[in-house]
């Protein structure tokens, strides 16, 4: 077996647009996209002499972010200019923060259980800070001689998350991201959508000679900027370990230094020399106050925390015995949990509420194009799915018909058995009626009959097939079997 001559170090600094009606410091609206430059106003355009007024939300959003991380919520931050040019930073700085930021010293144990070829059993990820900015806008190569440049999202609250140096593989810092990112869904502080720059991640890498039980002075490292993709954090990851592998065994010199990766070559290359925090010329925003809060306004978020995703997904598996994978995308969001959850405390049926939410209700928002929680509040709310949940349980409502009337469902007022009596479809559980269907069945499919009686049960099936083809789908599929096995196996 090999001995590793070289230890990757890998740092990350993650860039999270959180989820709030208007920008950091102006009321323009914080949506994805639009006609370009329609979403701006003299604040977020860096029009001079525009005063910026801090967003309370993103504040908020940013304690919750540093609560679920464990940090250290600092009741005193402040806002800093941080200087630099790019074309779509309108006011030619970046309102950040330096000293001090509104977290610190945080940790992440990263699950590493389901993790292909991982060599470390979930290490421990220390996250160095926390802080708010707004973001800049965007740059749009419209010709190869020209370049537009749209600001409606330059404004956007921003909280970095900034990680130690504490991995040691590209794979690891990949997982950490999605990790990461889930949590942040669960807790509605982003919506996640990296494709829209949602996240993105600078990877900080170097390399250094392996010492058994780590340690050692670091290498010197590169940062490639803005990956939007796991696989992009991996790959533009994996591609400087060999590079700065290649370089450091040929004998030649490292610079510190800021990349690009473009993904469809899968490499790298330079853009510029490494900024240290001198060169941009940090220095507090005069136009900005102190962020100042008390410590109950940290504890009334703290209260507000849900329960965490591992205990729910432990408590949904075990006690109320729902398969992994429907746990798995209940416990995705914290909305989505609290909604199943309040439905069940008013209709106790954990597998029933579970089908119904993920089988109908969650495929009708993805048809719909519609975000789960609008659908939540205002047409089909906790109350309304419990009593559909009952329905159901009742045997009043098939899931057949369920199916067939959901959309009309959600659109109107009437409950699902309404709609059902209306059509005619209120679910037949009389037994005589049922058994006269069943019999006429049987009469009318001799031979079948016969060859159940052989031993063909698969038949069973076919005949239910043509209960429910007479009822119209509206007898109870649990008496039709019992009543078919009881005059079939005469």
């Amino acid at each position: 077996m090999s001995v590793a001559k070289w230890e990757t170090v890998i740092g990350l600094e993650v860039h999270v647009q959180i989820k709030t009606a208007s920008k950091l410091f102006c009321r323009c609206p914080n949506k994805f996209g639009g006609e370009p430059n329609t979403r701006i106003c003299p604040v977020c355009s860096g029009m001079p002499g525009a005063l910026p007024s801090l967003n309370s939300r993103a504040v908020a959003l940013a304690v919750r972010t540093g609560l679920a991380l464990g940090c250290r919520i600092n009741l005193h931050s402040v806002f800093s200019r941080k200087s630099y040019f790019y074309p779509d930073l309108p006011g030619g700085f970046q309102t950040s923060q330096l000293e001090p930021p509104i977290c610190e010293t945080g940790r992440f144990v990263l699950n590493t259980r389901n993790m292909p070829g991982a060599h470390r059993q979930n290490p421990e990820i220390r996250i160095n800070r926390i802080h708010m900015e707004d973001d800049a806008g965007k740059c749009i190569h419209a010709t190869d001689s020209a370049s537009l440049v749209d600001l409606n999202r330059a404004g956007t609250p921003l909280v970095e998350i900034v990680t130690e140096p504490d991995f040691r593989s590209p794979a690891e810092a990949a997982e950490f991201m999605r990790q990461l990112r889930q949590l942040l869904l669960y807790l509605d502080i982003t919506d996640g959508n990296m494709e829209e720059g949602s996240m993105r991640c600078d990877v900080n890498i170097s390399l250094r000679p392996f010492h058994e039980g780590g340690g050692g002075k670091f290498g010197v490292r590169s940062e490639v900027k803005n990956l939007n993709s796991f696989a992009s954090i991996q790959e533009a990851a994996e591609y400087e370990e060999e590079r700065q592998r290649d370089a450091l065994e040929s004998g030649q010199a490292l610079e510190q230094e800021t990349r690009h990766f473009d993904p469809d070559s899968g490499s790298t290359w330079a853009m510029r020399s490494k900024e240290g925090a001198p060169d941009y010329r940090y220095f507090p925003n005069p136009d900005l106050p102190p962020v100042v809060f008390t410590q109950s306004f940290v504890d009334e978020i703290a209260a507000a925390l849900p329960e965490r995703q591992e205990a729910r997904f432990k408590r949904y598996t075990g006690e109320l015995g729902l398969h992994a994978e429907e746990a798995g995308i209940l416990v995705g969001s914290a909305a989505l949990a609290g909604y199943f959850e309040a439905a069940l405390a008013l209709q106790p049926s954990p597998k029933r509420t579970a089908g119904l939410i993920l089988g109908n209700f969650l495929p009708e928002c993805s048809r719909r194009e519609v975000e789960p929680a609008a659908l939540m509040a205002d047409h089909f709310p906790p109350a309304r799915l419990a009593h559909t949940v009952a329905m159901l349980e009742q045997g009043k409502v098939s899931l057949r018909v369920l199916q067939d009337l959901f959309r009309e469902l959600l659109d109107g007022t009437d409950e699902i058995e309404t709609l059902a009596e209306k059509r005619g479809l209120l679910q037949v559980s009389d037994s005589s009626a049922l058994e006269k269907a069943v019999l006429d069945a049987i009469a009318a499919n001799p031979d079948e009959a016969a060859q159940y009686r052989g031993g063909k049960t698969k038949l069973l099936s076919f005949f239910v097939g043509q209960v429910m083809r007479v009822t119209k789908g509206a007898g109870n599929p649990a008496l039709i079997n019992e009543l078919l096995k009881k005059h079939l196996e005469r």
